[in-house]
């Protein structure tokens, strides 16, 4: 292979990545004391999760992405080097401002520094590296701070226990920074929506289209006996199954057809940690190999659009031991319907790895 120097371009790559997780826990005991006929053994079989994170009352998914930072800036991290900020999360501090700025304060960085929201959910971590692979190679930045958070627990009805079992609080910070390189880090990106899916994994009041009355905040349990509100989290588990085994085996084909690649080619599949039952359904309909295809939500429970960053960050602790890059298929999707998928190469001779 030709040196970076002979003919090379500005090309994104994934850098360092951070995690942070809540202090508290919940496990399965505790869990299935409140689900009669489910046991913590049964909670795990289901879902792939013996544990979740849980945020503080008074904690929000910006404080969590503000602590993921932290940690980056402790690991060598220059905040000064910073250009763009880009905040994903589902959950923000406010209507407004977006907490973006929030953050930019916060964290201490230059006032000429860029900061944005997306309002995605479990897509989301790969609609913000296609959007900081085209910031730094159309030459607008050099150097991202992707921040991705949720707090998901704060919008479920504890006794719902079609969506509790399943989702955790965490933040993940990712650093995407430009390169010279004879070819591109990370891939093109294959982004695609489903707006039919909106109400199958929604909140549905609280904004302006349905505002919160008392009405709406009425309990109610469903025929599966899950309880919950308008107010909390709703999520239609099977229409949601359907989905990912309709779209995501195609996404994947068009994807490794765009970059005229192949699954041989693949070291690592890393799809969104939804849960182990969803993830072991699309592993099977792709005819994935076992050891290629990550499942990792056993101690973090599915953190929506952290889970990608956090799968990686943990998945690259273990592969620094055999060799020094990896190429990952990332694949996010779920909320809105909504999907977003591409190709990185990414390896600890580059990447920082700091633990949550």
């Amino acid at each position: 292979m030709n040196s970076p120097e002979a003919g090379a371009s500005i090309f994104a790559r994934i850098g360092e990545i951070a995690y942070h997780l809540p202090d508290r826990t919940v496990d399965n005991r505790e869990l299935a004391k409140l689900y009669p006929g489910w046991t913590a053994t049964k909670i795990l079989e289901k879902t792939g999760v013996a544990t979740r994170h849980i945020a503080a009352t008074d904690e929000t998914a910006a404080d969590l992405a503000f602590h993921a930072a932290i940690k980056l800036f402790g690991a060598g991290v220059d905040r000064a080097e910073i250009d763009v900020l880009i905040f994903c999360t589902q959950t923000p501090d406010y209507f407004l401002p977006s907490s973006s700025c929030v953050l930019q304060h916060r964290l201490g960085l230059r006032r000429d520094c860029g900061a944005f929201d997306v309002g995605l959910g479990c897509s989301g971590f790969v609609y913000c590296l296609a959007v900081a692979k085209g910031l730094i190679e159309s030459g607008q930045a050099t150097t991202v701070l992707v921040l991705t958070a949720d707090t998901y627990s704060k919008l479920i009805n504890p006794l719902d226990k079609s969506v509790r079992t399943i989702f955790s609080d965490a933040a993940a910070a990712t650093v995407v920074r430009s390169s010279r390189a004879n070819t591109p880090s990370i891939a093109r990106c294959l982004m695609g929506t489903d707006g039919r899916g909106a109400d199958k994994l929604i909140v549905a009041t609280g904004a302006f289209r349905e505002q919160r009355t008392a009405a709406s905040g009425v309990v109610e349990a469903d025929e599966s006996g899950n309880s919950r509100s308008r107010d909390n989290l709703f999520m239609d588990g099977g229409d949601v199954m359907a989905f990912s085994l309709r779209e995501i085996p195609p996404v994947v084909e068009r994807l490794l057809r765009m970059n005229g690649t192949t699954l041989d080619d693949i070291d690592f599949m890393v799809l969104h940690q939804g849960s182990r039952f969803m993830l072991e359904a699309v592993r099977r309909k792709l005819g994935a190999d076992p050891a290629k295809f990550v499942i990792d939500l056993e101690e973090t429970g599915n953190t929506v659009s952290s889970t990608l960053p956090i799968a990686c960050a943990r998945l690259m602790r273990q592969w620094a031991q055999d060799a020094p890059e990896a190429t990952v298929m990332l694949v996010g999707f779920g909320v809105g319907y909504s999907w977003g998928a591409t190709i990185a190469r990414i390896g600890p001779t580059s990447v920082r790895i700091t633990d949550g």
